[in-house]
């Protein structure tokens, strides 16, 4: 096409184009950049007569609008031009040639510019080349979350080390800065890192090793708290079986679909945060371990263990009546496993010991010794469950103690109001149904530890203000089996003294913990898809391992130099007419006295 229109022009005996325009015209490549800068011709005298010529000959209007502007390639090595012959530095030198050199040009290198050439595109689509713009692709795919990464990160190390190549021991983070990612953190970090009452806000002063401004991969915002799901679900599925099964709640006529239909629904949240997890094992290791070191968060991994056996206890009487014993022992080696770990810090007074770290969450811990307890007395075993028993009572009493005391080194115990406190019901409700399923009856050890749950029910129930000024979080899952567990020791109570008190008691208590889960559910479902801030990035993970800087204002008020001191007293004495703030401020009986001259 461009050979017919260097013709025409030609044969109309129209003025003599710019030799540059016409080359470029010529060589023309599709998809290069326009913008409205023309190129001046080599002579003056040419454009002057070009551009008279354009706007008095309608005919040759053929590239009146059409502008070019030429796109350089990166570096000179892109691009070789072969020598043209008949040509000074590769454009025709007049018009005469014109004909010639349209016909044949050497064959050129193209030059990629932006945007590329038409059918690019195209071409890296038909070899499956196309880019995944996914935005959890690119998450994941992002280089600053590659020291968090399973494969990308402790593996490397690994391989590099197996090399022979020098471990590497510091990683960057987003700003470019040295830190490490070997050694674990030590709990002091989380305590000057952190704030809040599950220590999960990171202080003004503090730094990440991950991006704050950019939203987290799922995985890495998916924290092991997110099982409280399970023992607040599974828990009422034992709830509605107890008021299905007793005979102190037979005037109520609850069926047991109630109890099938919780049941499955704590199947499928168990399932499905249970899989979830395990993919954050696999593919965020880093993450995983710094929970487990969190003071807080390292109990929570007792709640996978409790949430199978709250699904053990609740399982409807038209699924099985007996399970099999060595389900028990599979779902308690994991608990023995973790407190052979965390009572042992406990007890070893290094950093993790029980004085520094306690907190209301330590009953997670607890609860499970007692939950192990009661699943394997109602199947008949005896030593295994008496075991765990005594393992619980020893530790809870130790526990307790401790979290009363408020001893001075306890810095975890929040000041918030905080329905955290709950958790002290916890584990003396499930111990009295566990001594009873051991004792075959409901008989003064079990109702001991019955009225020490039902006593802190109540002395919490009480203090309105623990329900207020507090922001929402997955964590308040876990603080709803305690008020389950006191529903259901009150319905065992009442099976043993029946009334209208311990019935009206049961009605209550039970009514409440339902209620209590029901807006729980809710409000997860309002954060989850219409606030979306349910699974915010997770800094309590993402702390560095450097201390923040010190303050050091009081330096200079305790080490003040001697000049200082000279320059303190000069502006003491620098204006004697000044009148003093002490001597301004009006006396008692009323007169102020005048400044001395």
């Amino acid at each position: 096409m461009e050979n017919n229109i260097n013709i025409e022009i030609v044969e109309q005996g129209s003025p003599e184009v710019p030799s540059l325009i016409k080359y470029i015209s010529s060589s023309e490549v599709a998809g290069f950049d326009t913008s409205d800068f023309q190129f001046p011709s080599p002579s003056s005298k040419g454009s002057e007569a070009t551009s008279q010529g354009i706007q008095h000959d309608a005919p040759l209007v053929i590239n009146h609008q059409r502008k070019y502007s030429v796109s350089m390639p990166l570096s000179s090595e892109e691009v070789e031009l072969p020598p043209l012959d008949g040509k000074t530095d590769g454009i025709p030198i007049s018009s005469s040639q014109s004909a010639t050199a349209t016909s044949n040009h050497p064959q050129q290198s193209k030059c990629y510019s932006q945007p590329m050439p038409k059918g690019h595109v195209l071409q890296e689509e038909a070899n499956g080349d196309k880019v995944n713009n996914h935005p959890g692709i690119k998450a994941f795919k992002d280089k600053r979350f590659d020291s968090f990464k399973t494969w990308s990160g402790t593996l490397e190390r690994q391989l590099s080390i197996l090399r022979g190549k020098s471990p590497r021991a510091t990683a960057q983070d987003g700003n470019n800065t040295p830190r490490n990612i070997e050694r674990p953190l030590p709990v002091d970090r989380y305590f000057d890192a952190l704030e809040g009452p599950e220590l999960e806000t990171l202080r003004a002063s503090e730094e990440t090793v991950l991006p704050q401004d950019k939203k987290w991969p799922f995985l890495l915002r998916f924290p092991i708290s997110c099982f409280g799901v399970c023992l607040g679900v599974s828990s009422q599925a034992i709830l509605w079986k107890a008021l299905a099964t007793s005979p102190s709640t037979q005037f109520l006529h609850i069926s047991l679909k109630v109890n099938l239909v919780l049941w499955i629904i704590s199947i499928v949240l168990v399932t499905i945060i249970f899989t979830t997890y395990l993919l954050k094992i696999i593919l965020y290791f880093e993450a995983v371990r710094r929970e487990y070191y969190h003071p807080i968060r390292v109990n929570f991994f007792f709640a996978p263990w409790i949430a199978l056996l709250f699904l053990a206890l609740g399982v409807p009487p038209s699924v099985t009546k007996n399970l099999h014993h060595a389900l028990w022992y599979i779902l308690m080696i994991p608990i023995f496993c973790l407190e052979i770990k965390i009572y042992g810090q406990w007890m070893s007074g290094g950093q993790r010991r029980l004085s520094k770290v306690a907190n209301p969450s330590n009953h997670l811990s607890i609860v499970g010794n007692f939950v192990g307890a009661l699943l394997g007395a109602s199947m008949g075993l005896k030593e295994g469950p008496i075991f765990f028993f005594a393992i619980g009572l020893a530790h809870y009493i130790v526990l307790f103690v401790t979290l009363y005391q408020r001893l001075p080194t306890n810095e975890t115990l929040p000041k918030e109001l905080h329905p955290v406190f709950f958790l002290f019901v916890a584990a003396p409700s499930v111990a009295s149904m566990a001594w009873a399923n051991i004792q075959g009856s409901f008989d003064y050890g079990s109702r001991i530890a019955y009225f020490i749950a039902l006593f802190l029910y109540f002395s919490l129930a009480v203090r309105i203000n623990f329900f207020r000024g507090f922001v929402f979080s997955l964590a308040w899952w876990a603080y709803t089996f305690p008020m389950t567990g006191a529903a259901i020791a009150t319905i065992r109570y009442s099976n043993k003294v029946t009334n209208g008190v311990t019935k009206t008691m049961c009605v209550v208590l039970s009514l409440i913990s339902t209620l209590i889960v029901v807006a729980l559910l809710v409000t997860t479902i309002l954060h989850a898809f219409v606030f979306k801030n349910l699974f915010p990035n997770d800094l309590a993970i993402a702390i560095s391992d450097r201390k923040r800087k010190p303050q050091r204002k009081w330096l200079g008020l305790r080490y003040r130099s001697h000049e200082s001191k000279e320059i303190e007293n000069y502006l003491k004495f620098v204006n004697p007419d000044t009148i003093d703030l002490e001597a301004s401020a009006p006396q008692p009986n009323g007169t102020e006295e005048s400044p001395s001259i």
